[in-house]
């Protein structure tokens, strides 16, 4: 069988039909950002379209937004103004009559590093993604857990210094307190630049800060980094782990791994494990 990964962001749909742990197809489309809800909805199923087979058994769809996860429903998706609340789940199954399984895309991140990525042997694992924003999954016992109300994780909301923990562990702290775009300061540091180095030094120690809460928090085996500027981790790895190294608990620190994910289109790959996930608890929960 195979399993359609949909990854749908704020200018583009992608598609992908998983089979065997890899992707066989995928299709990209265009969408109308400031479109309608069926307009959008339409380009979503056209893109589809072009990838579905009669061997295909679940559908994942990664969202960018706050997630009804029991009953599918889409909230407030970021760029995309018309998708206030979207049935997802119940237009797709109707539509297809396939089972169809929604969460949000730092969700999707951590379930596709389970399924597809370097966290497949461990039980407890992190998914943090670190970009525009800060956004983390969390897999425990094996398993995708998104809170009563799709809200775990968030961590980088978690008030810090004088913002929170994403104003100074995303872009943001580049943006906002520095007024310069990561990717040029990438490409400073690359030249090794002393004010690129630098402002990478002080991101990494806010980030081992962050790193530190969530140690607290959930004690997992892994952090897999994602997101635009785990590119950069080079640059920030040495502060961060700095930081890190003065938790208190030694013993949680012996067998930690914090690295980068290497998986090309995780998001597609992350949507589609949705329905892995999904089953391995309705098989628990039958038992």
């Amino acid at each position: 069988m195979s399993i359609l990964g949909i990854d749908l962001g704020g200018t583009n749909v992608r598609v992908g039909r998983v089979k065997n742990d890899s992707i066989e197809k995928i299709a990209t489309t265009k969408i109308t950002s400031d479109g309608t809800e069926e307009i959008i909805l339409n380009e979503i199923c056209q893109t589809i379209d072009n990838v579905i087979q009669t061997d295909v058994k679940g559908i994942g769809v990664g969202v960018p937004s706050v997630i009804d996860i029991k009953n599918g429903i889409v909230y407030d998706v970021q760029n995309i103004p018309s998708w206030k609340e979207v049935h997802l789940k119940e237009y797709l199954e109707k539509k297809y009559n396939i089972p169809t399984y929604i969460n949000n895309d730092a969700n999707c991140f951590a379930v596709g590093e389970k399924y597809f990525g370097k966290a497949k042997e461990y039980e407890n694992v992190v998914g943090l993604i670190i970009g525009t924003g800060l956004g983390a999954g969390l897999i425990l016992n094996n398993k995708l857990y998104s809170g009563q109300n799709c809200g775990a994780g968030e961590f980088g909301m978690i008030t810090f210094k004088e913002h929170n923990y994403e104003y100074y562990c995303s872009g943001q702290f580049f943006s906002l307190g520095y007024s310069i775009e990561g990717t040029i300061l990438y490409e400073m540091a690359k030249r090794s630049e002393s004010k690129a180095l630098q402002i990478f030094s002080e991101f990494g120690s806010n980030l081992g800060e962050a790193i530190k809460l969530i140690l607290y928090s959930i004690d997992p085996q892994m952090i897999v980094l994602g997101g635009s500027l785990s590119k950069s981790f080079a640059f920030f790895k040495e502060s961060m782990w700095k930081s890190v190294n003065k938790f208190e608990y030694k013993r949680s620190l012996d067998n930690l791994k914090i690295e980068c994910t290497e998986v090309k289109d995780i998001a597609v790959l992350g949507a589609a494990a949705l329905y892995f996930d999904a089953q391995k608890k309705n098989l628990n929960d039958r038992r």
